[in-house]
């Protein structure tokens, strides 16, 4: 397995707002790359300590060889899932956690995955292969109308019902198993724009394939609802998303002020200096939260 090109975003305004003294206790709910979790681990210092979770079991395999030696624990694990995390490793509460919801370079860069248009590869789109249903399933088995509204929902894509339609017509002749046919099929629904588009025309297609079939809202609005149990009281949560739908979802969580003091009224996003350097970084909104009085943990 070769190095982690991944490029962390917003690392500055992370630890600013994260705000990490020595000694604490902090979870990375999104390892990716691993670059938010060394500047962790530089903050906690010796006498603090790291959980690092992540759904696709390259990354902690990557995380674990890299981070070697550093005080981390390495958990392949939905950070929905924090409770039972800490709970396997007997703690009841953690000062910090971060989540850096979104897809990263060496995810990407992995043809067998499918996340890149040019991958003939597999179709996949999940974060961990061995749960759920991968995207060639989803796209091959849906009709038609369901299919178009899972691409507006999660796309935001206007042209959800051609698209859709044009995925029909051309698994009808022979099924779609490879990201470049798919992207190819997109890219023949979307009439082409003058000037060019930004983003290449299937981007909202495969984000909302992904987003569909890792349940990636599901696991982020559950993720909102149990973190602050498990932060200590003072405890802060900060939270990266590139989606308009995940950004309104932890707007929404902050605005509950017998849970929460909402540190960024308004989203921080990338300057120029960085959307130059990490093109990525275009989309990323931060926000950060204190919890009041943290909850008591639920029995059980």
């Amino acid at each position: 397995m070769s190095a982690s090109i991944h490029t962390s975003v917003l690392p500055a305004e992370v630890m600013s707002y994260l705000a990490i003294e020595p000694g604490m206790t902090v979870v990375d709910g999104t390892l990716g790359g691993g670059g938010h979790t060394r500047l962790l681990v530089e903050a906690v210092g010796p006498t603090g300590r790291v959980i690092a979770l992540d759904r696709d079991p390259a990354a902690i395999e990557r995380g674990a060889r890299e981070l070697a030696g550093k005080p981390i624990r390495f958990a392949q694990a939905n950070f929905c899932d924090l409770p039972e995390v800490l709970d396997a490793v007997g703690l009841e509460r953690v000062d910090r956690v971060l989540l850096d919801i979104g897809l990263s370079s060496d995810q990407l860069a992995d043809h067998e995955r499918g996340f890149s248009f040019d991958s003939d590869g597999p179709l996949d789109l999940r974060f961990d292969p061995t749960e759920g249903e991968p995207a060639w399933r989803m796209i091959n088995r849906l009709r038609p109308e369901t299919l178009a509204d899972i691409i507006y929902e999660f796309g935001e894509e206007r042209f959800s019902r051609r698209i859709a339609r044009r995925i029909a017509d051309a698994r009808g002749q022979t099924p779609i198993r490879s990201s470049r046919d798919l992207a190819r099929i997109v890219m023949s629904a979307v009439p082409r724009q003058r000037p060019p588009a930004r983003i290449h025309p299937a981007t909202r297609t495969f984000q909302a394939l992904r987003i569909a079939v890792n349940e990636e809202l599901k696991s982020l609005r559950i993720a909102l609802e149990r973190i602050p149990t498990r932060l200590a009281p003072g405890g802060r949560l900060a939270v990266i998303s590139f989606h308009s739908l995940e950004d309104r979802l932890v707007k929404e969580a902050f605005r509950n002020r017998q849970v929460w003091e909402n540190l960024t009224k308004s989203p921080i996003e990338a300057g120029d200096d960085e959307t130059l350097r990490n093109p990525r970084s275009r989309s990323a909104k931060l926000r950060a939260a204190q919890v009041l009085l943290a909850p008591p943990t639920p029995a059980g």
